[in-house]
């Protein structure tokens, strides 16, 4: 009988927290391997992007606070494609289950990073689009439509 869960990725968050099987340096060698940009799924919705639209756009913009994966500077948007992992994606739900406190202060950071960037690029005119990991697994094309929306 399979377990009832109440999120379609069938997560099942209300598990207790276990210990790490990995060792500290294997657990710091296997996270550090982890990339900030270029990732598989951003690779694949940029591609779809540039089919979708004509507007020219940069990647991964250094002098823009926050460092946006997309940005429309001719129309001031700026998109973020945030994993569910380190953005915190439903965080209270699964902070229990991390192994240890030092991962539940870096989602926490991150999150509050991500609302503090927003609030100051809106503050100076710029659109910001967040769009979670598991929408664009879910419906790219959704996603798509919800920049186009915001060039217009």
């Amino acid at each position: 009988m399979k377990k009832k869960t109440n999120n379609y990725l069938n997560r099942n968050f209300k598990k207790k927290r276990s210990d790490d099987p990995l060792s500290v340096g294997e657990r710091s060698d296997r996270m550090s391997k982890i990339r900030s940009r270029g990732t598989k799924f951003e690779a694949d919705f940029v591609t779809i992007l540039k089919k979708k639209t004509r507007k020219k756009f940069e990647l991964n913009v250094k002098e823009i606070k926050g460092k946006p994966d997309i940005v429309f500077m001719r129309s001031k948007v700026c998109v973020f494609l945030d994993s569910d992992f380190w953005h915190g994606w439903q965080f209270p739900r699964w902070k229990h289950l991390l192994k240890n406190d030092f991962w539940v202060d870096k989602i926490d950071r991150n999150r509050k990073r991500d609302q503090e960037v927003k609030r100051y690029l809106t503050a100076r005119g710029w659109k910001v689009i967040r769009i979670w990991e598991h929408e664009i697994k879910k419906d790219v094309n959704q996603s798509i439509k919800k920049i186009l929306k915001e060039l217009k």
